[in-house]
Formats: structure tokens, C-alpha cells, sequence
């Protein structure tokens, strides 16, 4: 059996945050980035209103908790995603108006890279165009951060609850009553 620090993490997955608007969506980015880094991501774009709160809060938690893991905001998020095409990426938009999760997974699963696409204001027709599948978790209205936690526990399978990250400077001991952060 593999030790937790063997664990499994491909495909490699970046995630694509559409439409940042600082003032209405910091929480909401931010929480992206914390769960795509701790469900096994290891890049979060945005475009949008650039941030640097956003980006110095996601760095302080990759610097305390480990990583590895990214930010970088950009513009021309269509150009992005054409490049990642071009790189290999199967690009994978999650959209409460896509076709089943369940029913796709395993044909997802194959990538050896993933850009996972999730839209912060109204999504523009051309990223249904541009993404090779647009899946979703459900097809009921749903907070985008759940949507990226489910797509990311079954493409990863649950490996990702095992995996440790570099560099932590602090590690949870898990407790049945009680917290214990060790500290390095």
C-alpha cells in the first residue's frame, strides 16, 4: 500500500476563475483557491478585476499549508484557454446547464491535464464553445466553490484527502476531541 506522500495526483489540474469582481466576489474567489488547492489543483487564473488581497491571502496559505499551488491574474481568458488547449489541457467548464458529471467522469478521468473552467458573472456562449466538455454536478442552482469540490473528490477519487503538501510549515494531527496544529 502507498504511504500518503506516494499518493497519486494526476492528472495535473489548473482552474479557470471567469469574472472576478473584487468588491462583490472576493470571498467567493478566494474559497475557490482554497479548494482547488486543497482537493488537489495546482494553479487557480482569474480574470477579471485584478486582486491583490486575493493573491496575498492565497500566498500566505500556500506558505503556512504547503503546496504546490499558484495564482496569477490575466486578461484575454480566451487566448488562455486556446493555449492550454494547444498544451494538452482538456478543458472541462462546470455548468449547472451541462451534461451529468457522473456520466462523463471516467471518460474526463483519461486527461493527463485538466483546465477546469468556472464562471463568475453571466458565462459567455464562448467558453460553452471553446471547453471540451461542460459538465455539471447538478442541474440545480449551486455555489460554484461545492460544484469544484465534488468534480475534483470523484475525478480525483478521494486521493486527494490523502495528499501531503510541500513545505508546510504548519500540518493538522487529526483529533477525535480536540485541535493540534504542529507547527515546523
Amino acid at each position: 500500500m502507498a504511504s500518503s506522500q506516494d499518493v497519486d495526483m494526476r492528472p495535473e489540474v489548473h482552474v479557470l476563475r471567469l469574472s472576478h469582481r473584487a468588491v462583490r466576489d472576493k470571498r467567493v474567489t478566494t474559497h475557490l483557491g482554497l479548494v482547488a488547492r486543497a482537493f488537489g489543483a495546482r494553479r487557480l487564473v482569474v480574470t477579471g478585476t485584478k486582486d491583490e488581497h486575493l493573491v496575498n491571502s492565497i500566498q500566505r496559505v500556500v506558505a503556512s499549508w504547503g503546496g504546490p499551488f499558484d495564482i496569477a491574474f490575466i486578461s484575454g481568458w480566451m487566448k488562455l484557454i486556446r493555449d492550454y488547449k494547444s498544451r494538452g489541457f482538456r478543458v472541462v467548464h462546470l455548468t449547472m446547464y451541462g451534461l451529468p458529471v457522473q456520466d462523463y467522469m471516467s471518460e474526463i478521468r483519461k486527461s493527463d491535464k485538466i483546465l477546469v473552467v468556472l464562471g463568475g458573472e453571466k458565462v459567455p456562449p464562448e467558453a460553452y464553445q471553446l471547453a471540451d466538455y461542460n459538465i455539471s454536478i447538478t442541474s440545480q442552482p449551486h455555489s460554484e466553490i461545492s460544484a469544484l469540490a465534488v468534480f475534483l473528490d470523484r475525478l480525483f477519487e478521494g486521493r486527494e484527502l490523502k495528499k501531503k503538501f510541500e513545505n508546510a510549515r504548519q500540518v493538522i494531527i487529526p483529533q477525535a476531541r480536540s485541535k493540534y496544529v504542529l507547527k515546523k
